[in-house]
Order: structure tokens, then sequence, then C-alpha cells
């Protein structure tokens, strides 16, 4: 059985992916509105993936006989003033989802609650992966500057990325 403090914290990340999904749709509909359509695909992926990734812990509370409680999703942030700036959003995003994971990771090597501790391995493991793939692109982004060519090319790549929950 959980406490009532491991609870929390799963439920409130739950929350927190959606409202991460939320946060990359309105940072696709910014790229979408500048008719950046390959930056906006790869939000609309990101989406997905957060989605999945709330699902994920909507079934482990559900399969540990917690109810999983949702709350208001705060308003996303709607304008930026680049590109860039919404990749270092979704790097600050992804810092604070890595944090939270930590934190129920805490809670769980405190509470000796090993089943969750397995559990929460996964979503640690992607987190680094998540945490690089912006890293990764802010700094092609940086490079790129103001070569519209360039930037056209990287975009037309974002294009192509599709979300696969049966390869996560």
């Amino acid at each position: 059985m959980l406490s009532e403090k491991l609870k929390e914290v799963l439920n409130n990340q739950m929350n927190n992916e959606f409202a991460a999904a939320h946060e990359y749709m309105a940072m696709a509909a910014y790229c979408e509105s500048r008719s950046y359509d390959g930056f906006a695909n790869f939000y609309i992926q990101q989406a997905k993936e957060e989605r999945f990734h709330g699902m994920k812990l909507y079934d482990y509370l559900n399969d540990r006989g917690v109810h999983a409680v949702f709350n208001e999703i705060p308003a996303p942030t709607t304008d930026y003033n680049s590109i860039l700036d919404t990749f270092k959003a979704g790097l600050a995003q992804e810092r604070e989802v890595t944090k939270s994971f930590y934190d129920i990771s805490d809670v769980a090597t405190e509470e000796k609650e090993y089943a969750t501790l397995s559990f929460i391995r996964w979503f640690l493991d992607e987190q680094v992966e998540e945490e690089a793939t912006f890293e990764r692109h802010i700094d092609y982004i940086e490079r790129i500057k103001d070569d519209n060519n360039a930037l056209f090319i990287y975009e037309r790549e974002l294009a192509k990325r599709s979300f696969d929950k049966d390869s996560e």
C-alpha cells in the first residue's frame, strides 16, 4: 500500500505530464502560426509522448489501487520570441520533470517502496534522453543562427518525427 505522501507525488507527476503535453501543444500552435510546420510537428509528437507518460502514471496508480486525481492544468505560454525560445522553454520544462522524478524517487527510497522505485527508473532513463534531445536542438539552432536555408532544412527533418508508443 502506498503512503499518502507517495500517492500525492505520483498524482502530481501524472498531472505534470498532462500539463507538459498542454505546453507542447501551445508551442506547436506558436510554430504553426509562423508557418514552421516541421517544428510544430516536433511539439505535437512531444505532446503525444507526454500524454503517454501521463497514462503510464495513471495506470500505475490504478494498478496500486490509488484513485488518480486530475487537477486543473495551468494555461500554457502562448507566445515566444523565437523558435529557439520554444526549445529553451522545453528544456526548462524537462529539467523540472526530471527534478520531480528525483523527488518521487527520494520518497520511494525513504519509504522502501521498491515497486515504485522500479517503476520510476524507466522515467529517469527517459528524462536523460529528453534533456539531451532539447540540448541538441538548442545547439543546432544556435549554430544555424540566421541562416534561413539551414533552418528550413532542419525543420524538414523535424517534420518527419513521429511518436511510437511501442518504441518507448
